[in-house]
């Protein structure tokens, strides 16, 4: 058996007994949204900690810990933290929850995160449907030998975020009066933030937003057939867009301020998918 395969088996049959239901959507919460587990119909949770061995999440204001409730009558599994690239984890262990969830019985893969804006209409706390994305320096993380249960060798990345599911969020983001960008969300690996002339390249390139981390989730997601959609909450504008230096704290403060309205965006597009 692949190795990484059997890690994620492990990993599953590990906590089999204690997931309460097949869910249907899998939700990774980003910075901003790590509350949101207080919104929903709570009916387990279980510890990364407690998982053999699953990669635990070290970043500050990232909870490590896997909710399961529902989103009005939908049963989600939550992920309250994430695992980045730079922590230094292996990129198999990144997606591993991912893959992990899939393997749950998740059919679609929502996530969010908070980034940087490139495009100079956003503002700090604005929101961004992703459209498209670009991978940039991060490994994929279907590199070596390919994992037949999950998918095929060369998948194929056309329409990595669905079509239906972005006209769901488009028209739930009207109905609730929140003004939603759509753009192109480039990962780069941090943990360091980019240099202007990053930032000017990734603009050259189309990018929208940056951030570290959702890219290599949906390619994981694409390759097992899940449906993918994303909403990224624009917490600062990049390097070089102003004169002020960028924090991690700065982007938690602004992803904290901008959390009801997203709260609303998630709970209303996942009643409606």
């Amino acid at each position: 058996m692949n190795q990484v395969y059997e890690k994620v088996v492990k990993c599953y049959e590990s906590i089999k007994d204690r997931i309460p239901f097949k869910p249907k959507v899998a939700l990774v919460l980003g910075s901003g949204l790590g509350n949101y587990a207080d919104t929903m119909d709570v009916k387990a949770e279980i510890d990364y900690s407690k998982i053999e061995q699953f990669p635990v999440s070290t970043v500050p204001g990232h909870a490590g810990k896997f909710i399961f409730g529902y989103v009005k009558d939908v049963p989600v599994v939550c992920m309250k933290g994430r695992v980045h690239y730079y922590e230094g984890y292996p990129i198999s262990d990144v997606v591993l929850p991912t893959r992990l969830m899939k393997m749950m019985g998740a059919e679609i893969l929502f996530l969010t995160n908070a980034s940087g804006g490139i495009n100079p209409s956003y503002g700090a706390g604005s929101f961004m449907l992703i459209k498209d994305h670009i991978s940039c320096f991060a490994p994929n993380p279907l590199i070596g030998e390919n994992i037949e249960e999950f998918g095929c060798r060369f998948p194929d990345m056309s329409t990595v975020y669905d079509k239906e599911l972005q006209s769901a969020i488009r028209k739930k983001a009207e109905e609730c009066g929140i003004p939603l960008a759509e753009g192109i969300y480039v990962q780069l690996t941090g943990p360091s933030f980019e240099s202007p002339a990053e930032i000017q390249l990734l603009r050259t390139l189309g990018a929208d937003a940056v951030g570290m981390s959702t890219v290599v989730e949906a390619i994981a997601a694409n390759h097992m057939g899940m449906r993918i959609c994303g909403i990224s909450c624009v917490a600062n504008l990049a390097a070089g867009m102003t004169d002020q230096p960028l924090t991690h704290e700065e982007v938690q403060e602004a992803s904290n301020k901008a959390a009801p309205m997203f709260r609303q965006l998630v709970t209303e597009s996942i009643a409606s998918f």
